[in-house]
């Protein structure tokens, strides 16, 4: 009984040195109120921690796609933290996950942003998720709005 209780201690320490858990979804959401936490606090580099830092990460807004984590990190940036722009306050609504696999997922959802000159950017998002052995990442984001 002792060797079972030390196997299963093992396993479960090895999964949450690696980010993961037994249940992928609240994995996946958990991974995107820190995006919104790191954002609110205006923590950008923290934010970006929930991409996949690759230069295979695709991220498409609009009509414009960039290629890469850099290049992702750059766009916001440009967007968001240039010379008179707020990041402002970040809110995701209505997530669905949908598993698409043991290792990938299907995420749609709603973004709202209120900064304090009155913008308030919405819109609708995907992301495409897959876990890697530090955990769940987003490889694909395709937001649109307004």
């Amino acid at each position: 009984m002792r060797t079972l209780w030390f196997a299963l201690a093992v396993v479960l320490l090895s999964q949450l040195a690696f980010g993961q858990t037994a249940n992928p979804e609240a994995a996946i959401r958990q991974i995107l109120q820190a995006q919104v936490d790191a954002w609110n606090r205006h923590d950008l580099e923290g934010f970006m921690k929930g991409y996949w830092r690759s230069p295979d990460l695709t991220f498409f807004s609009g009509a414009i796609e960039k290629d890469g984590w850099q290049q992702t990190l750059e766009r916001y940036r440009n967007e968001y933290q240039a010379a008179g722009v707020q990041m402002g306050r970040l809110e995701f609504e209505d997530l669905r996950v949908e598993m698409l696999g043991a290792q990938s997922a299907f995420v749609r959802g709603k973004f709202h942003l209120t900064s304090s000159n009155g913008r308030q950017p919405h819109g609708l998002f995907t992301l495409i998720f897959r876990q890697f052995p530090e955990g769940w990442r987003i490889i694909h984001d395709h937001t649109s709005g307004e």
